[in-house]
């Protein structure tokens, strides 16, 4: 279950059309194209690199690819960006035609428009110009790795502020055997449990007389300082 992934997709608001535009054909374009597709959305993806453009094609990434350059505004209007209602920035690496597209984007009137930002400065100029949500996936990868390194126990982590987190944790020793009911995790440690996950299958709310085993996982939401207190190894 990768919790980390919630921080992008929670952004992508429903269409009732199901049609994204992902400009940018990059590592992370091309992921957020893909998913896209996996979950059943038409996406409309563009880059100005002629080689970007060719793999995508051979890959299949997308439902239609083009080449163009996302710095003319009468380029994204020929191929009906703007009639969509969410485009997806992913140029992170070259700061001015992520800022020139996602200008463009806004001032062609399209509603949502999500970026990628390479630094603290690309997400102040990229807000600047109107960008609905900013993402940083690099800084998000390094956060995880982080946690995963520090703590072992910890197998994902969605932080939903910086304070509050949807945790995924291996089930700790102390855990085995015993049922949800017993462990009180919301009385001992204030912490919700969402799920029970075993062999990648999650029991969403499950029982509370559901009993735990180690090589499983739970998801648990609730504050940071509540998960510290996890018995995890």
């Amino acid at each position: 279950m990768n919790l980390s992934s919630l921080a992008f997709f929670r952004t992508l608001r429903p269409d009732h059309k199901k049609q994204f535009a992902v400009i940018g054909l990059g590592r992370f374009g091309r992921a957020v194209c893909l998913t896209l597709r996996r979950l059943g959305y038409e996406v409309l993806a563009m880059d100005a690199d002629e080689k970007r453009v060719a793999a995508s094609l051979t890959d299949q990434v997308a439902s239609h690819i083009l080449q163009l350059d996302s710095t003319q505004s009468s380029a994204l209007h020929e191929a009906g960006v703007f009639e969509l209602d969410t485009v997806i920035v992913a140029i992170g690496n070259y700061v001015e035609e992520s800022i020139i597209t996602t200008l463009n984007l806004k001032e062609g009137g399209v509603p949502h428009v999500i970026a990628k930002a390479s630094s603290e400065i690309h997400e102040k100029l990229l807000r600047k110009v109107g960008a609905d949500h900013v993402v940083f996936p690099e800084h998000e990868t390094g956060c995880s790795l982080a946690h995963s390194l520090t703590r072992p126990g910890i197998l994902d982590r969605f932080e939903l502020d910086p304070d509050h987190s949807i945790v995924e944790v291996v089930v700790p020793p102390e855990f085995d055997g015993k049922t949800i009911a017993e462990l009180e995790l919301r009385n001992r440690y204030g912490l919700n449990l969402l799920a029970v996950s075993q062999d990648d299958k999650f029991e969403i709310n499950p029982r509370p007389e559901r009993v735990l085993h180690q090589g499983s996982a739970i998801v648990v939401i609730g504050c940071n300082t509540a998960v510290e207190k996890l018995p995890l190894r």
